[in-house]
């Protein structure tokens, strides 16, 4: 016969020790000190946007300019395509494209993309002023890492077999659209793990666990006041 109560007491202990760790992975830095850049000439935000997170980059500046790389014309539906800057995120494709907001969320897909492989997408919108209705957070990284960040970004899409950005649909406005990916989306690499990937790529301190978008933004160190 079944002990019950030693069932249900291991139970309560393995939820204590899982929510341990998340609460230590979620406060714990990877990288520990002083973690400012020299040469920091460049300004790069993380918005929040609830249960997810993008990178917010300038269209142009002295060391990249995106208008060589990605059609800006193309990004959204809007004939005034005089963009200042891009926002990049990434995630589950089916949910992404569904859910424009948290009130539209499928369970049946949330499930699929938490606890199956599923397809990837890449979210691009286009920003004429900053936007100042979302929580946006800013670090100051150097020309050298801002490369970096920008080859993570750029080595997101997924091409075709001329080397075309694949478009997958215009996105919830008039100034943004969803890219076929590479990598699957799962809960072993959610969209804020790989937003964490890409600030890593920077050099920009990061959590140990990096799965919710509040982790991301409580380790990121305020450089700049905005862009």
């Amino acid at each position: 016969m079944f002990n019950t109560k030693l069932i249900y007491r291991i139970c309560i202990l393995n939820l204590c020790l899982i929510a341990i760790l998340a609460a230590i992975g979620y406060l714990t830095p990877r990288k520990w000190g002083d973690s400012s850049q020299k040469n920091c000439t460049v300004s790069v935000q993380v918005s929040n946007q609830g249960i997810h997170t993008e990178i917010i980059v300038p269209v142009k500046n002295q060391y990249f300019d995106w208008n060589q790389y990605l059609p800006i014309t193309q990004i959204g539906r809007e004939a005034n395509y005089d963009y200042k800057y891009l926002s990049f995120g990434w995630g589950d494709r089916a949910f992404m494209l569904e859910s424009p907001t948290s009130a539209t969320i499928n369970p049946v897909i949330a499930f699929n993309a938490l606890f199956l492989p599923t397809p990837s997408t890449l979210h691009v919108q286009g920003y004429r002023v900053f936007p100042q209705d979302i929580e946006t957070k800013c670090v100051k990284i150097s020309g050298k890492n801002y490369r970096r960040l920008v080859n993570f970004l750029k080595n997101t899409f997924q091409l075709d077999a001329a080397g075309n950005k694949i478009k997958i649909s215009y996105g919830y406005y008039n100034t943004d659209s969803f890219y076929e990916a590479k990598g699957s989306y799962s809960i072993l690499r959610t969209c804020n793990d790989w937003t964490a990937e890409a600030l890593r790529e920077a050099e920009i301190d990061t959590p140990l666990w990096s799965t919710l978008s509040s982790s991301i933004m409580f380790h990121l160190n305020s450089g700049c006041e905005g862009i």
